[in-house]
């Protein structure tokens, strides 16, 4: 896996829509402005906290393209964030069939926005449902947005699974390059804010803040430039504690404390959720960034965001390896080892 390397990253936050604004916000470690989303239900208003993704300052940042007209929030989001990791150059040369060009969406939640109004519509009189939203409501729509965005012919997939889904599908990725299926390929992680996921996530803990956007890597063999992905060791299961998990997969990572590695872990500043990866991790001397406790809980695209977090600090010369670690949710415990 060391001739694979990130050439390309992009981001889409509530730190603002790019990968320099998300990569600023952490560094800062300032606070992003809440918004309370609320619902009525049986006579009451259901409150939960939110980051939502900002509108764009610049609206050349949202490629236009038919698909795009009503798509979804996670579908652009997906979108520029895919466009600024895969870059012009690539583009274009991904339209002309010189690059062969591999896709992977990583989501949790998926298309609720659409799915909500689609059924609601449904459930109020079916006879006026929509069918133009129902496409809308399927898992794999962002994806197939991406292909039909950049007129891509090449291997297309999505991948669902709990908030650490987009480090297994890094080595998925590292497997079609390798086995010659595609040129390159684009890992999107991606969700948006919608009551259902919000307050499912209140369920863990009250103390989450529910957040959206989008994180996007472009890996290829590349004889320099980037960042070179080192290993992405097997997922390991929760099926015997997320401590113990957390526990096996810092020694699958086999990556000391030299005191100037990186560490990019998925600590939210929940400490029942955070502990495992505290324990695992307990007196890290090296540099150490904690993305999610910025931008929130992102859920499926919260690991996107360390992903691009690490590749940008290498490449800023912060450090020259970095590891990333994240204790999911409800399946998996999984990690990276990455170097400048």
């Amino acid at each position: 896996m060391s001739a694979i390397r990130v050439t390309g990253t992009g981001a889409v936050s509530p730190a603002g829509w790019g990968v320099e604004s998300l990569v600023t916000a952490v560094r800062d470690g300032a606070g992003l402005t809440e918004e309370v989303m609320e619902r009525s239900h049986g006579g009451k208003t259901v409150t939960s906290r939110v980051l939502r993704v900002p509108q764009p300052v610049d609206r050349g940042v949202l490629p236009k393209h038919p698909r795009l007209r009503r798509g979804s929030p996670i579908a652009r989001f997906a979108a520029a964030a895919a466009v600024e990791a895969l870059g012009a150059r690539r583009m274009a040369a991904v339209a002309a069939g010189e690059l062969n060009l591999g896709v992977i969406c990583t989501l949790m939640n998926g298309c609720v926005n659409y799915s909500n109004r689609f059924f609601a519509e449904v459930l109020a009189d079916p006879s006026l449902a929509s069918p133009i939203l129902f496409p809308e409501t399927v898992f794999n729509a962002p994806s197939s947005h991406l292909s039909a965005l950049f007129g891509s012919t090449g291997v297309n997939d999505t991948l669902l699974g709990d908030s650490a889904a987009f480090l297994p599908a890094l080595e998925v990725a590292a497997e079609w390059i390798g086995r010659g299926e595609v040129d390159g390929c684009l890992v999107v992680g991606a969700e948006e804010s919608d009551w259902l996921s919000t307050e499912g996530l209140g369920y863990y803990s009250r103390d989450y803040v529910a957040a959206e956007g989008a994180g996007a890597v472009f890996l290829e063999t590349a004889d320099s430039g980037g960042v070179s992905l080192v290993s992405v060791p097997d997922a390991v299961s929760l099926a015997a504690g997320r401590e113990a998990a957390a526990r096996v997969l810092r020694e699958q990572l086999a990556v000391d404390d030299d005191g100037v590695t990186l560490l990019v872990d998925g600590r939210a500043g929940v400490a029942r959720w955070d502990r495992p990866e505290e324990l695992a991790w307990a007196g890290w001397r090296g540099p150490r960034y904690s993305p999610r406790r910025i931008l929130g809980e992102g859920m499926g695209v919260s690991a996107a965001w360390q992903m691009v977090m690490a590749v940008e600090a290498l490449c800023a010369g912060e450090a020259d390896r970095a590891v990333l670690s994240v204790v999911g949710g409800n399946q998996q415990a999984a990690g990276a080892v990455l170097e400048r």
